[in-house]
């Protein structure tokens, strides 16, 4: 135990942390060099596809120092806001962390956020700046800022390039040095904290997890102690990075268990493993639930394919514990699920996830957030879609969630970012100076306005050199009403969505115009109207396809003419009377992208 260390990485991102933990794993040779390839530790062809981390990837390196040959166990963390439960389950399963800053980019928004994180989780911090081989670093400037934010010394810094792998073993070092020992006793009955879990469709669920006391040993019978369930390990092992199985693990290593368990509501992310018996001891402190910021429903594009997303859903959430889901019905668009997302790329990535990995197509529909509404009765509601809110007559009050947003930007941008937070009813709350050109701006805005558009928009006005990240503050009462959309006279509840009253009408007349764009013609005129309660405020019309009736006559009378025309005239009047219009999938996924 004493010859082990447990580590993770932690930065913004794309500030260098799978490179880095690329060298780290040449460095150590964990890797033959025939089959290192770039990122090695996203095992995701979608994750090499955009270039980001969206899963913890756990590995274990050998490294000798002073003649003493050490286990170095490395988590590598995601590093975009969407993300941020990847990263807390990481800091919960190590005792120290790699602070990584680039050295031409400097301090970002989740840095930040990430480095509070840590701390709270009273991890060792080695700060390092990273990419100092570029010909615009500044490693010395970015030092300074490093200093300011931690109080660390300037010896404390270490200078290094996951490109070249210049400084590589001087990080390593220094993790044997300063990260501490796992704290654990080798003699109590065994506790294993499960941090991650994925789905093997021949074997089952796969657990990884941290050995916290006692040790384990292979075909043992194990028992999770919140979930009750009995199960013999089938194999035990670690990550090299691909998994290795190994006779025992012991206190303080990080490896996988695969359980055989083939339901997979029987194991949750944060539950203990033990030995199977009668005297259970404590289970361990799991992980908070996490709180779902972004909620938008799932529907397969085929509505036979219910029971196929509803199975691969189920799987999936077993290897992302952010994703929360429940079923629910839809007239327009039948079966499906209403999800709660931690922002929008994380819907995104969902999405694209369950395509590739178990081959459901699916179609969201508008993304919203979650209110507390209070009706005349005092009766406390939590609304996570606008067709669920109750009659205007019956609400006494509806709060919107509110979220703390800490931007960090280039002082020249600060006009245009404060400009851009006020149109999306940003109050403002401070600012922080990182340096002499760098600040750090502070604002209280609702969660509603950031979800959809607000960082493409602040990437845009700062020439993509600002970052931010946000954390939920609570609920506040506000001035909202529901607009409801009727498409041919008929209520369509999938585009319900919940507005500040003042930008109602706005909202109202934008969204039937872009309907109007987007759904397709009929045989019969379809009035498109955005409702407040009984009230239109906004109408548009798609005319009706044009079919020339009276094109085959050759001659003759107007009179006959005048006939054909007045059936048809009566056809298409029967028609919108008892037409009904099947809006197509797609026109959700092009409103989202509004």
């Amino acid at each position: 135990m004493d010859h082990i260390r447990n580590f993770c990485i932690i930065a913004h991102i794309d500030h260098g942390k799978s490179t880095l933990a690329d060298r780290m794993l040449e460095v150590t040779q964990t890797v033959v060099q025939r089959e290192m390839k770039e990122q090695l530790l996203d095992q995701m062809d979608l994750e090499r596809e955009r270039g980001i981390t969206i899963k913890l990837q756990p590995v274990r390196m050998h490294h000798t120092v002073d003649g003493s040959d050490y286990i170095l166990n490395l988590i590598d963390t995601p590093g975009h806001v969407d993300f941020s439960y990847e990263v807390s389950r990481s800091l919960a399963a190590v005792e120290g962390a790699i602070l990584l800053v680039d050295a031409s980019q400097g301090v970002q928004a989740q840095t930040l956020t990430t480095l509070y994180q840590a701390i709270e989780q009273d991890l060792t911090i080695i700060p390092v700046i990273n990419k100092i081989d570029l010909p615009h670093a500044e490693p010395e400037r970015r030092a300074e800022e490093l200093m300011n934010l931690i109080g660390c010394a300037r010896e404390d810094i270490l200078f290094a390039s996951g490109k070249t792998g210049a400084g590589v073993k001087e990080i390593l070092d220094r993790v044997v040095r300063d990260v501490p020992v796992p704290s654990g006793n080798p003699e109590a009955p065994l506790r294993a904290l499960v941090f991650d879990c994925i789905f093997d469709p021949y074997r089952g669920v796969v657990a990884y997890v941290r050995l916290v006391d006692g040790s384990l040993d292979n075909r043992k019978t194990v028992q999770l102690i919140q979930g009750r369930k009995e199960t013999e390990a089938l194999e035990i092992g670690y990550f090299l990075p691909q998994r290795h199985d190994a006779p025992t693990l012991k206190t303080g290593e990080i490896g996988y268990i695969i359980t055989g368990l083939k339901e997979v509501g029987e194991i949750g992310i944060g539950d203990t493993f033990t030995s199977a018996g009668t005297n259970l001891p404590e289970a361990l402190p799991g992980y908070r639930i996490v709180t779902p910021m972004v909620f938008a429903s799932l529907y397969p594009s085929d509505s036979d394919d219910y029971n196929t997303l509803r199975d691969a859903i189920g799987k999936y959430k077993l290897n992302d514990s952010a994703l929360s889901y429940m079923p629910e019905n839809s007239p327009a668009l039948g079966f499906g699920f209403r999800c709660g997302f931690l922002g929008m790329l994380h819907m995104e990535i969902v999405m694209e996830r369950l395509f590739r990995e178990y081959n459901v197509d699916v179609i969201a529909t508008v993304p919203s957030v979650a209110y507390e509404v209070y009706t005349t009765t005092n009766e406390r509601m939590e609304v996570h879609n606008p067709a669920e809110l109750p009659d205007v007559t019956r609400i006494k009050t509806i709060a919107e969630p509110w979220v703390k947003v800490e931007v960090v930007t280039p002082k020249d941008y600060m006009g245009n970012i404060m400009d851009l937070t006020q149109r999306h009813r940003g109050t403002f709350k401070g600012t922080q100076f990182l340096d002499a050109n760098r600040v750090v701006l502070s604002y209280d805005i609702p969660l509603a306005e950031i979800v959809v558009n607000y960082y493409d928009e602040l990437k845009s006005v700062s020439s993509g050199y600002a970052s931010m990240s946000y954390e939920v503050t609570g609920f506040v009462e506000g001035d909202l009403i529901k607009i409801d959309m009727m498409v041919a006279g008929e209520k369509c509840d999938p585009l319900s969505v919940i507005v500040p009253r003042s930008q109602s009408e706005s909202t109202g007349r934008r969204m039937a115009e872009r309907l109007k764009e987007l759904l397709p013609k009929q045989n019969f005129e379809i009035a498109i109207q955005a409702t407040i309660g009984g009230k239109i405020v906004a109408r548009e019309t798609i005319s009706a396809f044009r079919k020339d009736v009276t094109g085959y006559l050759y001659g003759g009378d107007q009179t006959r003419k005048n006939k054909l025309l007045d059936k048809q005239k009566k056809g298409k009047k029967r028609m919108k009377q008892f037409g009904r219009v099947e809006i197509p999938g797609s026109v959700f996924i092009d409103l989202l992208k509004r």
